[in-house]
């Protein structure tokens, strides 16, 4: 691999896509206008589903050190101050070892991110380096960068633009934007206040009061607490004393409430018409800004970065068409698009509490509660456009092509496993059939592996016992809804391919191999670095 990728933009979402080339084992450089990385009061809540994609990134434990854990989103009125039924994390706890999400400003969190990736991969993030232009070959694209030390020009393989909603990459591209920015504003607001103890209120530390006319979101962060709140259309900025007495009148009146810091910012519902032209990518809010409601902007930039740096891999590695570079696109949009955006929507109405059209987001439940961590989403995997961000029920149903696996604990040889450690750089294909009748199954590679799933541990002669896993009284095939004699698929990015029947009695036929030769444009033989 002779060139890196480069990513332009310093923000959460260019540094979790660079944390994912590393991990994959692509070289990369992450180039940043400024000096020092944003001082900003931000976004401030990491979803579970973002939390599981630090984790494959071998970044979340540097990440929850630095956060506050919460396992309630709290739902409440502002008018009356009664509770609405809360959403309660804690009942993904058999889905995912994050059942929670945390709250950790954005100005916290990027330093964290830069620290690992420096710990992960010294020296590949580059300050001061401003993009001014790029031009784009067969086989690279060249930048031309603006840095303390005069012009620079650097060869990648491909450009991946994170450089946000003003992205200078998307305009140089000529890639038009669309859709609209309301008149209304949002007022951050970061306090010092003791809720906890002086003026104990016991409110979930992310609560969100809903009033036709003043709803306010409070958020509470690892030192300070923070609220949210619209601006009409005109309002000047607020002084100190008016932010004071704003909190003042959703919280009471307390002692030693301090103003922090504020941020007011717009806010959009705009995407571009097109994510990709040739070897340049847009991810994050260069390919969407959304309404910053229940924390669908950030975490929605986290699935770009998701989904792209794996694809990027396997063709770099040779275990792949370019044409599989394709499916980027096809699968986020929709979900940025019409499901994040449409969703922020949505829920900006029911905190206005203009309708309740919002109640797969709203309410208690265990399909709420996967709804509102993203836990949910299901990708248009087959081009079918049959996508989903809406979880519904009260318990699981029967996993489906496109969906994100739960990441369901087996045994293995050597102690108990999960299932998205298995496929955090591979395509994984888990058997499930009777491992006493000893299936047949093909040989495996680094970029496919394939294991049997059985409630029969494997004996020491049945040839298998290297690739077999344990399923102790059935609750992961159970979880996955999957009948005998059935293989699933799984991507690195932990998203069901495919859902095949086998016949273990015959190794000839492959429906695996043929699922991953048809999403990746080659056969799954072994590969190697290039």
């Amino acid at each position: 691999m002779s060139l890196p990728v480069a990513v332009v933009g310093g923000g959460p979402v260019g540094l979790i896509t660079a944390l994912g080339l590393v991990h994959h084992g692509i070289p990369v450089v992450v180039f940043e206008d400024d000096e020092t990385l944003s001082l900003d009061t931000k976004a401030g809540t990491v979803l579970t589903r973002t939390l599981e994609v630090l984790h494959r990134y071998d970044a979340v434990d540097a990440v929850l050190r630095e956060s506050l854990r919460i396992d309630e989103i709290g739902d409440l009125d502002r008018a009356t101050g009664q509770a609405r039924e809360s959403v309660r994390t804690g009942l993904l706890a058999g889905d995912t070892r994050f059942p929670f999400v945390v709250n950790i400003p954005q100005h916290h969190l990027e330093p964290v991110l830069r620290r690992r990736l420096e710990e992960l991969a010294p020296g590949i993030v580059h300050m001061q380096h401003r993009m001014t232009g790029f031009e784009q070959h067969a086989d690279h694209v060249e930048l031309r960068l603006d840095t303390p030390d005069g012009e620079r020009r650097f060869a990648a393989q491909y450009l991946l633009a994170c450089d946000g909603g003003r992205s200078r990459t998307r305009e140089m591209l000529g890639i038009t934007v669309e859709g609209h920015t309301l008149d209304q504003r949002y007022m951050l607001v970061d306090l010092e206040v003791d809720l906890d103890v002086a003026n104990p209120r016991d409110y979930p530390y992310l609560a969100y009061f809903g009033d036709p006319a003043e709803w306010m979101i409070l958020v509470r962060q690892p030192h300070c607490w923070r609220f949210l709140y619209p601006l009409e259309p005109g309002k000047p900025e607020p002084d100190r004393a008016e932010l004071v007495a704003k909190a003042k009148r959703f919280i009471g009146d307390v002692d030693g409430l301090r103003v922090l810091g504020t941020n007011i910012y717009p806010v959009h519902h705009r995407v571009a018409d097109r994510w990709r032209d040739g070897r340049v990518f847009l991810l994050g809010d260069a390919a969407h800004l959304i309404t910053p409601m229940w924390a669908l902007g950030l975490n929605t930039g986290v699935l770009d970065a998701s989904n792209l740096p794996w694809r990027l891999a396997w063709v770099l590695r040779g275990w792949a068409d370019e044409s599989i570079l394709d499916g980027y696109e096809r699968e986020q949009s929709p979900v940025a698009i019409r499901g994040s955006g449409e969703m922020a929507e949505a829920a900006r109405a029911y905190m206005d509490r203009r309708h309740d059209g919002v109640s797969a987001m709203a309410g208690g439940g265990w399909g709420v509660a996967m709804t509102r961590s993203l836990l949910g989403v299901r990708l248009d995997v087959d081009g079918t456009d049959d996508w989903s961000m809406i979880a519904t029920g009260d318990s699981p149903g029967q996993v489906r092509a496109g969906d994100r696996l739960p990441d369901v604990r087996l045994f293995g040889p050597d102690g108990a496993v999960h299932v998205h450690d298995l496929c955090a750089d591979a395509f994984v294909a888990l058997y499930f059939a009777d491992a006493r009748r000893t299936p047949r199954l093909p040989a495996g590679s680094p970029a496919l592996r394939r294991h049997l799933v059985s409630r029969w541990d494997a004996p020491m002669d049945s040839g298998l016992r290297d690739r077999a896993l344990f399923d102790p009284g059935e609750p992961a095939t159970r979880r996955l809804g999957v009948v005998p004699n059935t293989a699933v698929l799984v991507r690195p990015d932990g998203h069901v391919a495919a859902i095949v029947p086998f016949d273990p009695a015959d190794a000839g036929h492959d429906p695996v191999g043929e699922a991953y030769t048809r999403i990746t444009g080659r056969a799954p033989v072994e590969g190697v670095l290039t």
